[in-house]
């Protein structure tokens, strides 16, 4: 991602150094595009993406006569040099939780619980002790990152980490109990922090009131009905289905590491899915197929971030699971960015639903704030640019 889950769990340990960039004077402003065709737009900012040092680039972009531009860029396998598959699959990571808000509201939507309910109402006796309160928390909060709730999910920063933890497998109560052992970052509802911990807590309350697991429930309720072949729950494997590109971490100068193979310490949501999907989902959000107007109109009921984020992220709100964005050319974009093991994703739609694009890149350039940052601004550039695309897309 990048900031706390949109950079991935694997960079958190950058995040203040990246702050610190950025107040420095890096303000991370989007270049405005230049005037070209909006399918070699996209080409030119995948291909500005590469050369950064990013192993592989993939971008689709949806025009609101529904034709596609797709762009790729450098290789799937650093070892053998393959292209980059222009329909690969990636890991998912936190654009899943614009997926676990969306099965949430709808469970609003049916009466089957309230987003004023307590967490304490739906998961008794879990989240308490050292200050935390789950009579204080409602599913509200837990959506919009408002709850406090501390967050402390395993992770690696090292080779050596990656190696020794990446076939762990960590049960949700065990996740959630990581984060009991620490004092609420807030009170509930007085700030903002990105808490992954919190939509753990709204897999397990989902899982509880339904008596499936999130992950069903996704499936059932947005995958199948929007017909998302390409994306599918991969839980405890720890590889992807093919296509797909190799997914590299780069802590170092020397150590660009291959972390395809790992589990995704959140594998209850851990999905594949492809730029198409990414792009249809997020379209048919936005256009209203999914969820009733009210509880669309909630989940774009927006909070400022907080100042760390609203460095990263300028003009940046969050809503329910959704993030929305300021675009260089006027109005707003609704997205969800995710990052983890490799893969990072940035993506946007069109307050209309009509326009769309996505970005994935098969390598996280980790190891220093500056090239977290450039690797945001870049691929953040790039939605910009599709987004503010005017006319006939062409290929």
């Amino acid at each position: 991602m990048s900031a706390t889950s949109f950079i991935p769990r694997r960079h958190l340990a950058l995040m203040v150094g990246v702050v610190t960039l950025i107040a420095a004077g890096a303000t991370g402003a989007v270049a405005q595009p230049q005037r070209s065709s909006p399918g070699e737009r996209l080409r030119q900012d995948t291909r500005a993406v590469h050369a950064l040092g990013i192993s592989g680039v993939q971008a689709r972009a949806v025009a609101p006569d529904g034709r596609e531009s797709v762009a790729t860029s450098g290789t799937a396998d650093l070892r053998t040099g393959r292209p980059v598959p222009a329909n690969g699959r990636f890991r998912m990571a936190s654009t899943a939780k614009t997926l676990v808000a969306t099965v949430v509201l709808q469970l609003a939507a049916e009466g089957r619980l309230s987003l004023d309910d307590t967490v304490e109402s739906r998961l008794p006796g879990v989240v308490r002790g050292n200050g935390n309160d789950g009579r204080r928390i409602t599913l509200r909060h837990l959506l919009q990152h408002t709850a406090g709730v501390h967050d402390d999910l395993p992770g690696y920063t090292t080779p050596e980490e990656y190696y020794r933890q990446r076939h762990d497998v960590h049960r949700p109560e065990q996740l959630i109990a990581r984060a009991m052992r620490h004092a609420p970052d807030f009170a509930p509802g007085e700030g903002w922090q990105y808490s992954n911990t919190g939509y753990i807590l709204l897999g397990s309350i989902v899982h509880r009131l339904t008596g499936r697991p999130v992950h069903q429930e996704i499936e059932e309720r947005v995958l199948r009905p929007l017909g998302l072949d390409g994306t599918r729950w991969t839980g405890v494997s720890t590889d992807l289905p093919g296509p797909h590109a190799r997914g590299y971490q780069r802590f170092g100068p020397d150590a660009t590491v291959d972390v395809t193979d790992q589990i995704p310490v959140d594998h209850e949501t851990a999905f594949t899915t492809t730029t198409r999907d990414e792009n249809r989902f997020l379209r048919a959000l936005l256009a209203g197929r999914l969820l009733p107007a009210r509880q669309l109109a909630e989940m774009k009921q927006t909070v400022p971030v907080n100042a760390e984020v609203q460095r990263l992220w300028p003009g940046g709100r969050y809503g329910l699971g959704l993030v929305e964005r300021p675009l260089s050319c006027g109005g707003t974009y609704w997205s969800h960015e995710g990052g983890d093991g490799g893969y990072i994703t940035l993506n946007g739609v069109a307050e209309d639903g009509r326009r769309s694009v996505v970005v994935s890149m098969s390598e996280a350039r980790g190891d220093t704030p500056e090239h977290i940052l450039e690797q945001e601004n870049a691929a953040g550039a790039l939605v910009d640019h599709a987004l503010c695309a005017g006319g006939r897309d062409d290929r």
